[in-house]
């Protein structure tokens, strides 16, 4: 998936070509697909860390399900047309934040799960036109769509990386 240079900034390009134009589709197959894939994933590699400083399988999890809150908060906020610019936010911090280790892997899908339904609503709700509008995030302009294929793309490549580094 290509999106005009106005819609997002450059670095959502890798995040974003392994992605269909089919969101509503894409999003819907990956509440399903990820806790799929996740159950896969042996107990003793849930806090596995693969290098000094990178994040455990479960603070990944915890990683993305924070992440997309974060974007669909901003696609809202764009698709209702307020142009106040939206500050960015610090990944590593909000992880080092939490203790998302000490949580089950079910309960960290139960909420991924509950915020996936909540953007896959969010998204149903809102006109073409609305998906269309563009807003100011982390100093870049950025359409709501491009937060909802932000969330598609952010997600496979973490399952990606799990895959290739973790497994």
């Amino acid at each position: 998936m290509k999106l005009p240079e106005n819609e997002c900034p450059a670095y959502f390009d890798a995040y974003l070509e392994p992605v269909s134009e089919d969101l509503l589709s894409e999003m819907e197959k990956q509440l399903l697909s990820f806790p799929a894939f996740v159950a896969t994933i042996p107990p003793e590699k849930e806090t596995y860390r693969y290098a000094p400083g990178k994040w455990s399988i479960k603070e990944v999890i915890g990683h993305i399900s924070d992440t997309e809150r974060i974007m669909a908060n901003r696609a809202l906020r764009i698709a209702r047309n307020d142009q106040t610019p939206i500050p960015g936010f610090d990944e590593d911090a909000y992880v080092l934040a939490t203790n998302f280790n000490a949580f089950s892997i079910t309960a960290l899908l139960d909420d991924f799960k509950a915020q996936r339904r909540c953007h896959l609503s969010l998204l149903r709700s809102l006109t073409k036109e609305e998906l269309m509008r563009i807003g100011t995030a982390s100093g870049k302009q950025v359409s709501a769509r491009a937060l909802f294929y932000f969330m598609v793309g952010h997600l496979r490549h973490h399952e990606k990386i799990i895959t290739e580094k973790y497994l």
